[in-house]
């Protein structure tokens, strides 16, 4: 069966995933409001299209943090690859490597850094955190990422604690024993075996002094993921960090949140233009990505779908998904009448009066 669209590609996971695995992918908290509503807020926003623009070329690049991509879609954080595909993230890597677009390793991931960074040598990275009790082990983490030449740390702040996954809960979800997480492997530890959910969630203390003692351990930029409102936003450009990805963590966490894509305008206009703001939740098409940049994003970043590549046919089935999206954001831009990612702006919105 030809794939046209990311749809096709989530009906095939489902069909090949076992119900442990889709369930886990899938899973938002508690009744999943969230998690839906983040594709549902794209219907309730419309595009006014401008016309006789001459759109016979067409640009679909831009910068994120300085670096060039092929176009503004990236990949975000999501655990497990070996779940849907034996390669896992290094398939993940280098189909974002191909892409020339960037990659988020997890910190779950469940093959380690090292061997990303190998499958994937000449590609652009993030590397996505918690800050843990045993801040020695957080100090090892950055160390590693950064000798390995990741990009940016990316602080996850929604994860003081797991959000209630139903299905998880009832099929007493764990990770097989023939995988587990890499990326702590030599590490020194306080306890010589820890809980795998403390590697997940983070130090429920934290504060925003955490961010500055992560700036005093690394070079690397700060990228705060799970922003949510203006509040916030304006404390981490207080706290000088380097961007915002506004998220609610798929839906996973917190249920009953706003939808990311509704949450961006007044993140965007609290930031006034100050540091990046980027978003993931609900990407779905190419019009999902135009009217998210409309609204203020510098990039967006996909999740599930990529897992759904994965389980399709691996690096090959990352690719199709990014590639889609890329044709149908060049198409969605086009028709509107914008010949490049300069010319996207609010105007191309209304919202729905409904």
């Amino acid at each position: 069966m030809a794939m046209v669209c990311l749809t096709d590609f989530e009906k095939y996971a489902k069909e090949h995933l076992s119900k442990t695995a889709w369930d886990y992918f899938s899973a938002g908290a508690d009744e999943c409001y969230t998690r839906d509503d983040n594709l549902l807020a794209y219907k309730r926003i419309h595009l006014r299209p401008r016309v006789l623009r001459d759109v016979s070329e067409s640009d679909t690049r831009t910068t994120v943090q300085g670096t060039e991509f092929s176009f503004p879609v990236g990949i975000s954080t999501t655990a497990y690859h070996c779940l849907a595909w034996h390669e896992g993230e290094t398939a993940t890597a280098r189909a974002a490597e191909a892409l020339n677009t960037c990659y988020i390793t997890s910190t779950t991931s469940t093959c380690s850094v090292e061997e990303i960074v190998a499958a994937a040598p000449n590609g652009y990275r993030w590397f996505q955190m918690v800050v843990y009790q045993d801040r020695r082990l957080t100090e090892q983490v950055v160390q590693r990422v950064e000798a390995l030449g990741y990009k940016a740390l990316v602080l996850t702040v929604d994860m003081p604690y797991l959000g209630k996954r139903h299905n998880n809960i009832r099929n007493q979800f764990k990770l097989p024993p023939h995988l587990q997480f890499k990326n702590f492997n030599g590490l020194q530890k306080k306890q010589a075996t820890v809980d795998p959910k403390a590697y997940i969630t983070s130090d429920p203390s934290i504060t925003w002094k955490e961010v500055h003692w992560l700036q005093s351990i690394t070079s690397l930029p700060i990228i705060i993921k799970g922003i949510l409102t203006k509040e916030d936003a304006v404390l981490a450009v207080e706290h000088s960090v380097q961007g915002i990805i506004v998220s609610n963590h798929g839906g996973r966490q917190l249920d009953g949140t706003l939808a990311t894509i509704d949450a961006l305008i007044e993140i965007v206009d609290a930031v006034k233009g100050r540091i990046e703001v980027y978003l993931d939740g609900g990407i779905r098409t190419g019009s999902d990505v135009l009217k998210a940049l409309a609204l203020g994003a510098k990039c967006v970043f996909i999740g599930r779908p990529v897992v759904w590549g994965l389980v399709y046919k691996g690096e090959e089935g990352v690719r199709e998904v990014l590639q889609i999206l890329k044709d149908e954001f060049r198409l969605a831009m086009t028709l509107s009448g914008c010949r490049n990612v300069a010319e996207i702006n609010r105007n191309l919105i209304q919202f729905s009066k409904l």
